[in-house]
């Protein structure tokens, strides 16, 4: 898994170097089996943004990408689609991104990370929970920039370097440490969150079902 998602990030247009941060030698060795490079991390970190600026404290770029290593199928496409919000905004601290929720099971489903956000695109609030809720029986109508109103949170951040080298030795915050979503911290601290919409849906590995779809579709790939 970790070798399609290496693979995948590598071939993104903005990209120009991929490392797997990791505190597991087992992983570290399967990368450097396939060519890639890999770099070994305290183990101590109580997050993976801990443990990427760990890594990026090292760095002299500016941007830093953060795609996770259950995202298998995540595209190129929306990596650079990720990046590119920083093009026009200098003070831009960090970006994501999201894509609407096509799967009424998807919105129940805590595993499916929701995101609101505002006129603009910044994230306003990440839950496991259904976001926003409805008080109506008609749930589809939307009046506001983005449709629909729900939207899946898509687990790829950018960073710039400096920032998540600061982000990652705050403390955690209440949020986050309740939702169990590292996101929220940036958001507890009055930090904002570009958000991104993009047509990509891709398939996170969170439970052993998940796995077995992402076989199914590497293996047989649609025409």
């Amino acid at each position: 898994m970790i070798e399609h998602v290496y693979r995948r990030a590598a071939t993104a247009v903005r990209v120009n170097a991929v490392m797997v941060a990791t505190d597991d030698p087992r992983i570290s060795d399967v990368v450097s089996g396939f060519g890639g490079e890999a770099r070994l991390t305290d183990p101590q970190h109580r997050s993976g943004t801990e443990r990427l600026a760990e890594v990026a404290a090292d760095l002299s770029c500016d941007l830093i990408v953060n795609v996770q290593g259950d995202e298998p199928l995540i595209s190129p496409e929306a990596i650079d689609l990720a990046l590119a919000a920083f093009e026009h905004q200098p003070g831009l601290m960090m970006s994501t991104l999201r894509t609407p929720i096509a799967d009424p099971d998807e919105l129940a489903n805590p595993n499916t990370v929701k995101v609101v956000v505002d006129r603009d695109g910044f994230a306003l609030y990440f839950s496991r929970n259904p976001i926003p809720h409805s008080m109506s029986a008609d749930a589809a109508s939307n009046d506001g920039p983005s449709s629909p109103l729900w939207n899946k949170h898509i687990g790829l951040y950018v960073y710039r370097r400096d920032f998540l080298v600061r982000l990652a030795a705050l403390d955690p915050t209440p949020l986050e440490q309740v939702e169990r979503l590292e996101q929220l911290r940036a958001l507890e601290y009055g930090y904002r969150i570009q958000t991104v919409e993009t047509t990509d849906d891709p398939i996170g590995v969170d439970t052993p079902e998940d796995l077995e779809r992402v076989r199914r579709i590497v293996e047989d790939p649609p025409r």
